[in-house]
């Protein structure tokens, strides 16, 4: 076995292999070199190497969310590091466990004028759940630094930054280690199997005649018990609201909730306003379901998590610390079922919207609504589903997905900054038909995400060109003037063909409905390398059909 002969990294390296780390991408550099060699040489650990460091730290970002253990990202010194910003804001604020790594220069060279150096010290603290800054020796006090940081990783669900000084020469290698590190145990808390103030909370359930479940974006499929499941559709007094990415399923939950609340009056929101609001899982997308609950609060609100509560609605009561499914596990049995129209009033209404909706997308022109009607259409069974943001997940809300599928998109900060990296990292961490579908601006702000040479042969894009910004023109505002085109919208005639000539993808193009049934066919019939599927659809008819959809819902 080959060593670096810097102690420090091979403190890291072995901490690592002895916490159970075993996904490391490094971005080549020089001041990372010892971390490079230990961890390249050792048979313990997957490593990757990607050039750009914005793509490596969402691609390790896809990996984690998988595997659901924190992926390493390694970094030489400098504004390297401030490329992996984006990828640890989304990792904080989705609950993904990230480690980062930067070498460094020693603390005599900072400040002093040298090259590649920069603060980096603490660089990530707003947006981390542990920070360790080691010295440049190795030491007791800075392995105990290491493992604490990759035990919050685990424990907290979040980002953690080991910064590393090291002093030339990088290069040099040993056969033996120096350094017999401090591995430390891991005492995983467990969440709390009894509800807090039990009683009250029982009482607050059986008195509402009115439950609504909002659950959000959750990065593991089947996470509560099919039981409570049927529970909650039972309950007359419940209605379930669930988003795309929940991966929870059942006939009875509403799971476009646009379609549901956008053709409301002030009566039908009166009708659907809960005693009771019990939210869980990540970020909500619907904003049309944040402003309805803003409006019309809940006397209640409690939010079920065992790390975080946000008060989206500015109505939070209280934040259980637990899992939902121990929640309900804990609470249902003591309930009882209120006597109710509230799931009923509003099932009627759901039932009526989805009528509405094959009958609108049996009639409207090729565009994207109907893309998107098409392709998650054809999204094969028991498939991964990843989205990138801004219009392709809103479109994707408002269309049926198998539940077989498991569905996945970077909410935390909702930005589009990652979302291929991302895609092709979680079909690397995962054994599933990865299939991502993306706007043109989300792919070609992270094209780089192609240069990769891990994309696994069936990973299959899906990309909706339509010539922009398609959010910007659904959003109030919009005016076709140079300003929004040019600023906004950011319109362009790209296309991603010569990019894909350029990866040794397979490409395939679509302007209309039956271009598109082929290219689909051939899309998923080509296994011998990556795929694009580039569907191209009008600009100035897209958002005029969507609008028009919510007004044909009544």
């Amino acid at each position: 076995m080959i060593y670096p002969k810097i102690a420090l990294a091979q403190s890291i390296i072995e901490i690592c292999s002895g916490k159970g780390i075993t996904n490391i991408i490094i971005s080549p550099g020089s001041r990372n070199a010892p971390l490079t060699i230990g961890f390249a040489q050792n048979p313990n650990f997957n490593c990757y190497s990607i050039a750009d460091e914005r793509c490596a730290a969402f691609f390790a970002l896809g990996i984690a969310q998988q595997t659901k253990m924190p992926t390493a990202v390694v970094c030489t010194s400098g504004s390297a590091l401030l490329n992996y910003y984006p990828a640890v804001a989304e990792a904080f604020y989705s609950q993904i466990p990230l480690i980062v790594i930067s070498a460094d220069r020693p603390q005599s060279k900072i400040d002093i004028g040298d090259g590649q150096t920069i603060r980096q010290e603490n660089v990530f603290q707003n947006h981390s759940v542990y920070n360790a800054n080691l010295t440049e020796e190795a030491s007791i006090e800075n392995d105990l630094k290491i493992n604490k940081a990759i035990e919050a990783a685990i424990l907290q669900k979040g980002p953690v930054h080991i910064n590393a000084p090291f002093e030339e020469p990088l290069y040099e290698t040993v056969s033996e280690l120096s350094v017999a590190p401090t591995i430390t145990h891991l005492e995983e808390i467990i969440g709390a199997g009894t509800i807090e103030n039990e009683a009250e909370t029982v009482s607050v359930w059986n008195a509402s005649k009115r439950k609504l479940i909002l659950i959000g974006g959750i990065n593991e499929a089947n996470s509560v018990d099919k039981e409570i499941l049927e529970n909650f559709a039972k309950d007359p007094s419940i209605v379930v609201l669930t988003e795309t990415t929940s991966n929870l399923h059942h006939p009875s939950f509403i799971n476009s909730i646009d379609t549901l609340i956008t053709p409301f009056d002030d009566a039908d929101f009166k009708d659907l306003e809960p005693e009771v609001l019990i939210t869980f899982g990540g970020m909500i997308v619907s904003k049309r379901i944040k402003a309805f609950l803003r409006k019309y609060k809940p006397e209640h609100h409690w939010h079920i998590d065992t790390l975080r509560a946000y008060d989206t609605f500015n109505a939070l009561t209280k934040h259980f610390v637990m899992e939902p499914d121990a929640f309900f596990k804990a609470l249902l049995p003591k309930t009882e079922f209120a006597a109710s129209d509230y799931f009923s009033k509003i099932d009627q209404i759901y039932d009526l919207r989805k009528i509405r909706k094959e009958e609108y997308l049996r009639k409207i022109a090729f565009s994207d609504f109907k893309v998107f009607e098409k392709v998650i259409g054809s999204l094969p069974k028991n498939s991964q589903l990843q989205i990138s943001n801004s219009s392709a997940i809103r479109y994707a809300q408002l269309i049926e997905i198998d539940p077989s599928i498991e569905v996945y998109c970077n909410r935390g900060t909702s930005g589009i900054d990652g979302s291929t990296s991302t895609a092709v990292g979680a079909a690397v961490g995962n054994d599933k038909q990865t299939v991502f579908i993306t706007g043109d601006i989300s792919f070609l702000y992270d094209s780089n995400a192609l240069w990769n040479s891990y994309i696994p042969e069936n990973f299959k894009i899906i990309l909706i060109n339509n010539g922009g910004g398609g959010i910007f023109r659904i959003l109030p505002g919009h005016e076709e003037k140079p300003v929004f085109n040019t600023y906004f919208e950011t319109s362009h005639h790209l296309t991603a063909e010569h990019l894909a000539k350029m990866y040794k993808m397979h490409y395939f193009a679509a302007t209309d409905e039956e271009s598109l049934t082929g290219g689909i066919k051939s899309l998923y019939a080509t296994n011998n390398a990556p795929c694009i599927l580039e569907v191209f659809t009008p600009t100035l008819e897209n958002d005029v059909i969507l609008k028009q959809y919510f007004k044909e819902l009544v």
